[in-house]
């Protein structure tokens, strides 16, 4: 019996060592799945993180963009308001000063008026006297 162990010894070893191998291939074959599956899922995280971060820029360079393509629109529209503001002002002036002008004429007719009526009063006196004096 002895030799029956000593003979299935040497063969139950070469199993255990066939099987440890075995185990460690498996272990190692394991490892390398798992390494390559943990590359690609941070390959494919990185890609992710790089395509968000895209649209992150791409979004707020759009509304950076769209606020300057505003600002200078609303800049060329002030300018063009200041213009417009000038040109009203110099014509206001103008009317203004053709206002006071008609307003001038106006009151020099009325005073015309006025002396024309003092005149017209004082001739009548004067006819009244000279009548006055013609007749006595």
């Amino acid at each position: 019996m002895e030799g029956a162990k000593a003979a299935a010894g040497p063969a139950a070893g070469g199993r255990l060592e066939s099987a440890l191998l075995h185990i460690m291939q498996q272990h190692h074959h394991q490892s390398l799945r798992q390494r390559q599956q943990t590359e690609r899922a941070k390959k494919d995280a990185l890609r992710s993180a790089a395509r968000v971060a895209g649209h992150l820029v791409e979004a707020v360079d759009g509304g950076v963009q769209e606020l300057f393509v505003n600002e200078k629109r609303i800049e060329l529209e002030a300018r063009a308001l200041l213009g417009t503001i000038a040109r009203y002002r110099k014509q206001s002036d103008q009317w203004l000063a053709a206002t006071n002008a008609v307003n001038s004429v106006l009151k020099e007719i009325g005073d015309f008026e006025n002396w024309m009526k003092i005149m017209d009063f004082d001739c009548k006196s004067i006819n009244a006297a000279i009548r006055n004096i013609h007749r006595s």
